[in-house]
């Protein structure tokens, strides 16, 4: 049986925060805010793979009330998650994302993005597709004050 899922994330852009976008520390003047890393994009993959298989979402696997998970690797998380959902008889088939910012610029990243991505899923980096929007500067991705993410993806169960 095929299961899709899918997974919404936003962080806030503030000073003294590192920028780190599907696993990538991109030099910018601010950073993701957030309990763990704020990897806003690996956020929205776990959510998605946590739907398909009928997981709930992120926060319920790792709270943000939990200091264990203060400052944390969101690719571990993701690792994590793909783990709870094989454990589960879920297999990943593949899944595509969308990141919404007007600034940084994605493009000169996507190609590590995904490469850090399928490695922390244990998939071919064919599996994982992200791109990005600007917004044409509108809403509060276009103003710069955050960044949002959304992914989709298709699970397969294990017979």
């Amino acid at each position: 049986m095929l299961r899709i899922g899918h997974g919404y994330d936003v962080h806030q852009l503030v000073e003294g925060r590192r920028c780190i976008i599907g696993g990538v520390d991109i030099p910018h003047d601010r950073g993701l805010l957030g309990h763990s890393d704020a990897d806003v994009l690996a956020h929205a993959l776990a959510d998605a793979i946590l739907g398909a298989c009928r997981g709930g979402d992120i926060g319920k696997l790792f709270p943000d009330t939990d200091p264990a998970y203060e400052g944390a690797d969101s690719l571990v998380l993701l690792s994590r998650v793909m783990e709870y959902a094989r454990e589960r008889g879920y297999e990943f088939v593949d899944a595509d994302c969308t990141l919404a910012c007007q600034e940084p610029k994605i493009t000169p990243y996507r190609d590590q993005m995904r490469e850090n991505l399928s490695r922390a899923l244990g998939v071919s980096v064919e599996c994982v597709g992200v791109k990005a929007t600007t917004t044409e500067r509108l809403g509060w991705e276009g103003e710069g004050k955050g960044i949002g993410a959304w992914a989709v993806c298709l699970l397969e169960q294990r017979c």
